[in-house]
Protein backbone atom coordinates (compact mmCIF):
# COMPACT_ATOMS: atom_id res chain seq x y z
CA UNK A 1 0.00 0.00 0.00
CA UNK A 2 1.09 3.55 -0.64
CA UNK A 3 2.86 5.51 1.87
CA UNK A 4 0.23 8.51 0.87
CA UNK A 5 -2.53 6.09 1.21
CA UNK A 6 -1.49 5.08 4.98
CA UNK A 7 -1.04 8.40 5.98
CA UNK A 8 -4.67 8.57 4.72
CA UNK A 9 -6.15 5.75 6.95
CA UNK A 10 -3.91 7.16 10.08
CA UNK A 11 -6.08 10.36 10.07
CA UNK A 12 -9.24 8.86 9.38
CA UNK A 13 -8.71 6.35 12.21
CA UNK A 14 -7.46 9.34 14.38
CA UNK A 15 -10.75 11.17 13.14
CA UNK A 16 -12.87 8.46 14.50
CA UNK A 17 -11.23 7.89 18.30
CA UNK A 18 -13.88 10.86 18.73
CA UNK A 19 -16.26 7.60 19.11
CA UNK A 20 -13.94 6.46 22.41
CA UNK A 21 -15.58 9.82 23.84
CA UNK A 22 -18.62 10.77 22.52
CA UNK A 23 -21.93 9.28 24.76
CA UNK A 24 -24.82 7.99 24.14
CA UNK A 25 -27.87 8.52 26.96
CA UNK A 26 -27.33 5.53 28.58
CA UNK A 27 -25.17 4.55 31.74
CA UNK A 28 -22.73 1.21 32.58
CA UNK A 29 -22.88 -0.78 35.32
CA UNK A 30 -20.84 1.92 37.51
CA UNK A 31 -23.03 4.83 36.58
CA UNK A 32 -20.28 6.10 33.50
CA UNK A 33 -21.99 7.43 30.19
CA UNK A 34 -21.83 5.00 27.77
CA UNK A 35 -19.36 6.05 24.57
CA UNK A 36 -20.48 5.44 21.01
CA UNK A 37 -17.57 2.88 20.59
CA UNK A 38 -18.56 0.73 23.64
CA UNK A 39 -22.21 0.25 21.71
CA UNK A 40 -20.88 -0.71 18.82
CA UNK A 41 -18.02 -3.10 20.79
CA UNK A 42 -20.96 -5.25 22.24
CA UNK A 43 -23.09 -4.66 19.32
CA UNK A 44 -20.80 -6.89 17.36
CA UNK A 45 -19.85 -8.82 20.41
CA UNK A 46 -24.03 -9.64 20.19
CA UNK A 47 -23.53 -10.16 16.53
CA UNK A 48 -20.56 -13.04 17.02
CA UNK A 49 -22.37 -14.87 19.73
CA UNK A 50 -25.70 -15.44 18.01
CA UNK A 51 -24.78 -15.70 14.37
CA UNK A 52 -24.72 -19.53 14.54
CA UNK A 53 -28.35 -19.68 15.22
CA UNK A 54 -28.81 -17.20 11.48
CA UNK A 55 -26.54 -19.20 9.45
CA UNK A 56 -27.92 -18.18 6.46
CA UNK A 57 -25.96 -14.82 7.50
CA UNK A 58 -22.75 -13.45 5.85
CA UNK A 59 -21.03 -12.95 9.54
CA UNK A 60 -18.16 -10.93 7.85
CA UNK A 61 -20.53 -8.42 6.44
CA UNK A 62 -22.61 -8.23 9.10
CA UNK A 63 -19.27 -7.44 11.38
CA UNK A 64 -18.66 -4.92 9.23
CA UNK A 65 -22.45 -2.76 9.28
CA UNK A 66 -22.29 -3.07 12.81
CA UNK A 67 -18.55 -1.51 12.82
CA UNK A 68 -20.05 1.55 10.30
CA UNK A 69 -23.34 2.08 11.59
CA UNK A 70 -22.59 4.76 13.94
CA UNK A 71 -19.80 6.15 12.14
CA UNK A 72 -21.12 9.78 11.38
CA UNK A 73 -21.57 10.50 15.40
CA UNK A 74 -17.52 10.92 15.40
CA UNK A 75 -18.87 14.24 14.17
CA UNK A 76 -22.64 15.02 14.97
CA UNK A 77 -22.49 13.04 18.09
CA UNK A 78 -25.41 10.51 19.25
CA UNK A 79 -29.41 11.65 19.21
CA UNK A 80 -31.17 10.29 22.04
CA UNK A 81 -34.19 7.89 20.65
CA UNK A 82 -36.49 10.05 22.33
CA UNK A 83 -35.36 12.98 20.91
CA UNK A 84 -35.20 11.46 17.27
CA UNK A 85 -38.60 10.78 18.22
CA UNK A 86 -39.58 13.99 18.64
CA UNK A 87 -37.82 15.50 15.50
CA UNK A 88 -39.98 16.01 12.10
CA UNK A 89 -37.47 14.40 10.16
CA UNK A 90 -34.59 11.60 11.91
CA UNK A 91 -31.69 11.80 12.00
CA UNK A 92 -30.06 10.32 8.88
CA UNK A 93 -29.37 12.66 6.34
CA UNK A 94 -27.43 14.32 9.09
CA UNK A 95 -25.35 11.89 9.91
CA UNK A 96 -24.85 10.85 6.41
CA UNK A 97 -23.15 13.93 5.89
CA UNK A 98 -21.21 13.82 9.07
CA UNK A 99 -19.68 10.56 8.09
CA UNK A 100 -18.89 11.51 4.33
CA UNK A 101 -17.36 14.09 6.19
CA UNK A 102 -15.72 11.66 8.41
CA UNK A 103 -14.26 9.37 5.48
CA UNK A 104 -12.95 11.73 3.11
CA UNK A 105 -9.49 11.29 4.26
CA UNK A 106 -9.69 7.75 3.42
CA UNK A 107 -8.19 6.82 -0.31
CA UNK A 108 -11.07 6.10 -2.15
CA UNK A 109 -11.65 2.57 -2.14
CA UNK A 110 -11.63 2.21 2.35
CA UNK A 111 -14.34 5.42 1.28
CA UNK A 112 -16.65 4.16 -1.42
CA UNK A 113 -16.76 0.64 0.88
CA UNK A 114 -17.87 2.66 4.41
CA UNK A 115 -20.54 4.47 2.88
CA UNK A 116 -21.95 1.69 0.89
CA UNK A 117 -22.18 -0.36 4.11
CA UNK A 118 -23.40 2.28 6.19
CA UNK A 119 -25.96 2.90 3.21
CA UNK A 120 -27.03 -0.79 3.54
CA UNK A 121 -27.60 -0.43 7.00
CA UNK A 122 -29.39 2.76 7.30
CA UNK A 123 -31.58 1.30 4.33
CA UNK A 124 -31.74 -1.94 5.87
CA UNK A 125 -31.51 -3.21 2.50
CA UNK A 126 -30.02 -6.76 3.35
CA UNK A 127 -30.86 -8.94 5.65
CA UNK A 128 -27.28 -8.61 7.30
CA UNK A 129 -28.37 -4.85 7.21
CA UNK A 130 -31.88 -5.85 8.76
CA UNK A 131 -30.36 -8.18 11.64
CA UNK A 132 -27.78 -5.74 12.63
CA UNK A 133 -30.78 -2.90 13.00
CA UNK A 134 -32.37 -5.31 15.33
CA UNK A 135 -29.32 -6.13 17.36
CA UNK A 136 -28.48 -2.40 17.38
CA UNK A 137 -31.96 -2.02 18.86
CA UNK A 138 -31.77 -4.95 21.48
CA UNK A 139 -28.06 -3.82 22.57
CA UNK A 140 -29.58 0.04 23.46
CA UNK A 141 -32.15 -1.90 25.17
CA UNK A 142 -30.06 -4.19 27.27
CA UNK A 143 -27.82 -1.49 28.65
CA UNK A 144 -30.98 0.39 29.77
CA UNK A 145 -32.08 -2.62 31.78
CA UNK A 146 -28.38 -3.02 33.25
CA UNK A 147 -26.83 0.48 33.62
CA UNK A 148 -27.34 2.50 36.57
CA UNK A 149 -29.74 4.69 34.80
CA UNK A 150 -30.86 8.50 36.76
CA UNK A 151 -34.28 8.52 39.02
CA UNK A 152 -36.21 9.57 36.08
CA UNK A 153 -35.12 7.36 33.64
CA UNK A 154 -38.24 6.32 31.16
CA UNK A 155 -37.83 2.77 30.62
CA UNK A 156 -40.83 2.20 28.97
CA UNK A 157 -39.74 4.24 26.52
CA UNK A 158 -37.92 1.32 25.33
CA UNK A 159 -41.21 -1.12 25.07
CA UNK A 160 -42.03 0.23 21.99
CA UNK A 161 -38.41 1.66 21.24
CA UNK A 162 -37.23 -0.02 17.65
CA UNK A 163 -39.75 -2.56 17.41
CA UNK A 164 -40.00 -2.55 13.80
CA UNK A 165 -36.51 -3.64 13.30
CA UNK A 166 -36.94 -6.54 16.52
CA UNK A 167 -40.32 -8.37 14.75
CA UNK A 168 -40.63 -10.88 12.21
CA UNK A 169 -37.43 -13.06 13.15
CA UNK A 170 -37.42 -15.87 15.27
CA UNK A 171 -34.42 -15.20 17.24
CA UNK A 172 -34.65 -10.92 17.50
CA UNK A 173 -38.31 -11.82 18.74
CA UNK A 174 -37.39 -14.05 21.95
CA UNK A 175 -34.42 -11.49 22.69
CA UNK A 176 -36.84 -8.88 22.57
CA UNK A 177 -39.70 -10.62 24.62
CA UNK A 178 -36.86 -11.64 27.34
CA UNK A 179 -35.89 -7.48 27.21
CA UNK A 180 -39.27 -6.58 27.74
CA UNK A 181 -39.80 -8.28 30.17
CA UNK A 182 -36.62 -7.11 32.31
CA UNK A 183 -37.80 -3.20 31.03
CA UNK A 184 -41.00 -3.71 32.96
CA UNK A 185 -39.89 -4.82 35.79
CA UNK A 186 -36.94 -2.27 36.44
CA UNK A 187 -39.58 0.31 35.01
CA UNK A 188 -41.75 -0.74 38.29
CA UNK A 189 -38.98 -1.04 40.49
CA UNK A 190 -38.84 2.45 39.43
CA UNK A 191 -42.18 3.46 40.18
CA UNK A 192 -42.00 1.57 43.97
CA UNK A 193 -39.14 3.70 44.35
CA UNK A 194 -41.03 7.06 43.35
CA UNK A 195 -43.80 6.43 44.99
CA UNK A 196 -42.14 5.24 48.42
CA UNK A 197 -42.63 8.03 51.64
CA UNK A 198 -39.67 9.49 52.36
CA UNK A 199 -37.82 8.40 55.73
CA UNK A 200 -38.10 10.84 58.67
Amino acid sequence: MPTNDLAQILDFLRAAEALKTVTRSAWTTTGQAESVAEHTWRLCLMAIVLHDHVPDLDIARLIKICIVHDLGEAIGGDIPAPEQARRALGKSADERRDLLRLVEALPEPQRAEIVSLWDEYETAATPEARFAKGLDKLETILQHTQGVNPPDFDYRFNLDYGRRHTSGHTLLDALRTMLDEATEAMARARDAALTMPDEA
